[in-house]
């Protein structure tokens, strides 16, 4: 017959059970039915070879199922939560896939000029009074500085025209600008916001990226407008 010390508890069979999972080697147990079977195993075992002079405390053994089946509730928690992480993943996956081919706006202060004309945007925390846009050029040199108006809180696109301060059009290329709003004599924070188009979908590290080629990989969440 298998003998059970009657110093042992049902508090050091739960602590071994939890130092042989974390154990790594290959007599983890795998699933959680194992757990039990083996965790009412041996606690019947020890019922059955307790000493008659100390019995085990009843309040402590019915302690001990409790946080059997508490390990247990987790465990099926975590499981249920995995799934619909997965399923929010394959919703999320479809719903970046539509946006292949289509420009989106992302954090960023690039600007590039092309046949004359250029789109950028601005994210703004609080409504504005006045967003002024500056763009610089080659060696940080101001070429241009607009003002774009009031504006209200959130993200909104803007388009230069390619026209210099001194009224000559800048040659096509990569530019860089900066935002500045402002809220009676309050200044707004605001985000410089670059546009990118969606060339292709990259799963990476269980989540989904979307690729705007030149301006690297951003997050799916990362994108404050699709336009």
């Amino acid at each position: 017959m298998e003998s059970v010390q009657s110093g042992t508890s049902s508090s050091d069979i739960l602590a071994s059970l939890n130092a042989q999972t974390k154990s790594g080697n290959n007599q983890l147990l795998s699933t959680t039915e194992e757990v039990q079977n083996r965790f009412l195993k041996l606690l019947v075992t020890q019922l059955k070879n307790q000493d008659p002079l100390n019995p085990l405390d009843n309040a402590a053994v019915t302690s001990q199922i409790s946080q059997i089946n508490t390990v247990t509730g987790i465990e099926r928690l975590n499981t249920t939560l995995e799934t619909l992480l997965s399923t929010f993943n394959e919703g999320q996956a479809m719903q970046a896939a539509g946006l292949i081919g289509k420009n989106v706006l992302v954090g960023g202060s690039g600007l590039a000029l092309v046949n004359g004309q250029a789109n950028g945007g601005v994210n703004l925390a609080a409504p504005a009074d006045n967003v002024t846009l500056t763009i610089f050029g080659a060696g940080d040199n101001v070429i241009q500085s607009e003002r774009l108006g009031a504006r209200d809180a959130g993200s909104f696109a803007f388009t230069w025209d390619g026209m210099t301060a001194q009224g000559i059009p800048a040659p096509d290329g990569a530019y860089r600008f900066t935002v500045n709003a402002v809220r009676g004599s309050e200044t707004v924070a605001a985000e410089a916001l670059q546009i990118g188009t969606v060339n292709a979908l990259v799963r990476e590290k269980g989540s989904y990226q979307l690729d705007l080629g030149g301006l690297g990989r951003v997050a799916f969440d990362k994108v404050q407008q699709i336009l």
